[in-house]
């Protein structure tokens, strides 16, 4: 059976945990206190980080690698093309995502490398999120998901912020309401409820 060590608030285990209901299939999930790691997390990823998923002999961790493993493993529902050019252009998209919106999630979480942000940080980095998600809102006019009317791993991937805004103090404008339309309609998938833990179900108003 396949094991997740998932942090509780962790929007990279949040995504995880979204593909494992997903797919609905046998695992377990083991909850980490992300203040106080146990070291086991440290011998299993050198980053010392969460997700963390063991199969057996396999440990994997870094939640996109995560969760393509699952996809291949488990294709139904099939979550990345099938065509290589558009599997390709699918992790175009998700390292796009790193950079231009995780990147800065990652200076809200704490988790940059530079000492804790200060508050002109913290507002830069909900600036840049703020303005780069109103930059995505036009695809929802027309399409239901990412790709079109299918459910993908681009879907899975931003989720997880879109759940965090309110409690990083984005404020979308109007211009973005497709987008949180479109959040909705993951937030209404059973697979996204099943996911959420205690933690982040508080984390939206």
């Amino acid at each position: 059976m396949m094991v997740l060590y998932s942090g509780t608030t962790c929007p990279y285990s949040h995504r995880c945990r979204f593909v494992l209901f997903e797919k609905g299939m046998d695992f377990e999930i083991r909850d980490v206190d992300l203040f106080a790691k146990p070291e086991d997390i440290a011998l299993m990823n050198p980053y010392n980080e969460v997700p963390i998923l063991v199969e057996r002999d396999l440990i994997l961790y870094e939640s996109h690698i995560i969760n393509e493993y699952i996809d291949e493993r488990f294709p139904h529902p099939q979550l990345m093309p099938g065509d290589p050019v558009a599997r390709a252009r699918v992790r175009l998209f998700l390292l796009n995502f790193e950079k231009e919106l995780f990147a800065h999630v990652n200076v809200l979480e704490g988790r940059s490398q530079a000492a804790k942000a200060t508050e002109k940080q913290l507002e830069k980095a909900r600036a840049q999120i703020r303005d780069r998600l109103t930059q995505l809102a036009p695809i929802f006019l027309k399409n239901k998901y990412m790709l079109g009317d299918d459910f993908s791993m681009l879907d899975v991937a931003i989720a997880p912020l879109l759940w965090r805004l309110d409690y990083y103090g984005i404020d979308m404008s109007k211009n973005a309401l497709p987008l949180l339309k479109y959040a909705e309609r993951i937030f209404s998938r059973p697979a996204y409820i099943e996911a959420l833990t205690p933690s982040e179900k508080v984390m939206r108003k």
